[in-house]
């Protein structure tokens, strides 16, 4: 790494434009989600030739100049981009002109690696069940994602999968230093405003614990063992 890692917001948005609604335009996307605070990305598409993908992270980059904002590239090295996010299997980068690496994890071992590499940051997934990769697991469940975030120690912990509002405060109050999120945002009619929510959530995480609102519909997120944080049975 040639310079200092920046700071890491609370959010990373994953982007995969197979999930937009139809007719939706994925920087167009992303550029509401900036209005709503997003201020790192990081851009997937990983069927696009590397050209094709520069052209977009170029075209964020343009439209963001006004905010102190990141541009991550899924899997490889690409131009515009501050930082390379690997998939759990990846080799390492080695000595490059990235900003930051972070690294997908999903158990210790995984997450012991990504911290002796030095990667700026993690993502420990799927926290819950995910729309985006059904059947993907299994859920580590908020125990799961406390036991990960302590291994990573320094290391920040950006909590994947299954993630709503109710749920980013729980993964907050495990540990995480944020969340990532891609079909929550990627599929809905208003990415803006869901992403709004999911802001709201983190960033104030600490009051919305003390004022859970009553009536929540969203379920605990359970355990591996079928049970939830509080040891309820699933049902």
């Amino acid at each position: 790494m040639t310079s200092p890692a920046p700071a890491l917001p609370r959010i990373l948005l994953l982007t995969d434009r197979t999930q937009l609604p139809p007719g939706a335009d994925l920087v167009q996307t992303v550029l509401r989600c900036v209005r709503a605070g997003l201020r790192a990305v990081v851009l997937r598409e990983l069927d696009l030739p590397d050209e094709a993908r520069a052209q977009l992270a170029k075209e964020i980059r343009r439209r963001t100049t006004a905010h102190d904002f990141l541009v991550i590239s899924a899997h490889r090295r690409l131009a515009y981009a501050d930082g390379v996010h690997l998939s759990s299997t990846q080799p390492g980068l080695g000595s490059g002109p990235e900003k930051l690496f972070g690294r997908s994890c999903h158990d210790h071992e995984e997450v012991r690696r990504a911290v002796a590499e030095g990667a700026a940051y993690v993502t420990a997934s799927p926290v819950a069940p995910t729309e985006s990769k059904p059947g993907y697991g299994p859920a580590l469940g908020v125990d799961g994602l406390h036991r990960l975030v302590r291994e990573a120690g320094a290391t920040p912990v950006f909590a994947l999968g299954g993630v709503t509002a109710a749920r980013a405060t729980e993964m907050r109050g495990a540990g995480a230093y944020g969340i990532a999120v891609m079909g929550a945002v990627m599929r809905s009619a208003d990415p803006a405003a869901t992403f709004g929510r999911l802001h709201a959530a983190v960033e104030g995480f600490a009051t919305a614990k003390r004022c859970r609102p009553f009536g929540e519909t969203d379920p605990p997120i359970r355990a591996p063992g079928g049970s939830s944080a509080d040891g309820s049975p699933a049902r």
